[in-house]
């Protein structure tokens, strides 16, 4: 997995020497990339500085749950995300227009967190109506795939296995494998109206059978009612309502689907306008960082530093070692009342989240094939 970190030093002599001493070491041990990353001149409010965590954590929040929807919806998703994150960052270019670098630091993340709350709005409420229409698609389907008293019978009870006239009916009784011969024995005296040796087995599963029976419509009440003392169940049929279940099945996985790929290309747009409003917000963090450790006038250069979980190690090493001199206590966990705990640098030093595509990989290596069956 790739390690992306956003990191600001001085522009002064000795900072400068050190970057390009950290290009030719990367370069020649191939442990790295690095690239200059642009941050435009913005306005310096110090009095809203603290005010950028509250919105950070929100889109960083909202990311990793808009990535989490996208996973079980499109297992196409893996190579989307992995290089639009390598290409957001790696091309990034401060949006002016959307977030104009005249306004103070404030009025931009008010832009951004609200961007983020209709976002995260909207996602909600998809989500909830995509949730809302598979789980009553999978309620019907359990139903009709179900027990005895609930599947569909399509294909298993015929029109002539009913006898159906002026007089007389014929109803199914479900009956447990165990109560067979009960059954055999008993079903002709449950009401003086039943048609003698008119009982017949259509269906049967592990738990039991599907028996008809036909008898006077006038008896079937009081045969349904000595029947339950049996413990046998009589099941409601008619080929009418069996054929409203099964269109009310098709319907709804056809409109499953086409709310699918709906829902899907809204997801795959909007991770990656809430992918980009969080690079800005990162690029944020990184120049008020700046200026709180460097001072007035703002004189620093970013950096993007791209590497993997196994050379991140000596990368961090070489930078601590050619960065110590911006302060030789840094390289220690930081505790601040009030803040969390966290990693302090002798240099600004911002990590990119890469881990949320370990997620996406785990989950769509699990629903790989149940996708593939979907689409």
């Amino acid at each position: 997995m790739a390690d992306l970190w956003l990191i600001s030093v001085p522009l002064d002599k000795t900072s400068s020497s050190s970057v390009e001493q950290l290009k030719l070491s990367i370069a020649k041990t191939n442990q790295a990339s690095c690239c200059k990353f642009s941050i435009p001149d913005l306005k310096v409010r110090l009095l809203v500085i603290f005010l950028l965590n509250g919105p950070i954590c929100l889109c960083s929040g909202l990311l990793l749950l808009t990535d989490v929807v996208v996973t079980p919806c499109s297992c196409r998703c893996i190579f989307f995300q992995r290089v639009l994150i390598l290409s957001c960052v790696t091309r990034f270019q401060w949006d002016k227009a959307k977030y104009p670098t005249a306004l103070p630091l404030s009025s931009l993340v008010d832009i951004i967190n609200k961007d983020v709350s209709q976002v995260e709005t909207e996602l909600t409420s998809r989500a909830a109506a995509y949730s809302s229409l598979n789980t009553s698609l999978q309620s019907l389907e359990c139903k009709l795939d179900g027990g005895l008293l609930t599947r569909s019978l399509n294909g298993i009870i015929r029109k002539e296995d009913l006898v159906v006239s002026e007089y007389l009916t014929t109803v199914l009784v479900v009956v447990s494998r165990g109560s067979y011969l009960q059954w055999e024995k008993t079903y002709e005296s449950l009401s003086e109206f039943v048609v003698p040796r008119s009982s017949r087995k259509l269906y049967e599963d592990g738990e039991g059978g599907i028996f008809s029976v036909t008898l006077f419509k006038r008896a079937v009440f009081d045969f349904k009612a000595k029947a339950q003392e049996k413990r046998f169940t009589l099941r409601e049929y008619s080929f009418d309502l069996e054929e409203e279940k099964l269109q009310e099945r098709k319907q709804l996985s056809v409109y499953k689907n086409e709310q699918y790929g709906t829902f899907v290309r809204w997801l795959k747009v909007n991770y990656s306008e809430m992918f980009t409003t969080w690079i800005h917000l990162k690029a944020l963090r990184v120049f008020v960082e700046s200026v709180l450790r460097y001072g007035l006038p703002v004189r620093y250069q970013a950096l993007l530093l791209h590497t993997d979980s196994k050379s991140s190690r000596k990368v961090k090493e070489e930078l601590a070692s050619l960065f110590r001199h911006l302060d030789p206590t840094a390289n220690q966990i930081c505790d601040i009342p009030g803040l969390c705990q966290q990693e302090y640098f002798s240099y600004v030093c911002f990590d990119i989240n890469t881990k949320v595509l370990e997620i996406t990989e785990q989950s769509a290596s699990v629903r790989g094939t149940h996708c593939s069956i979907k689409q």
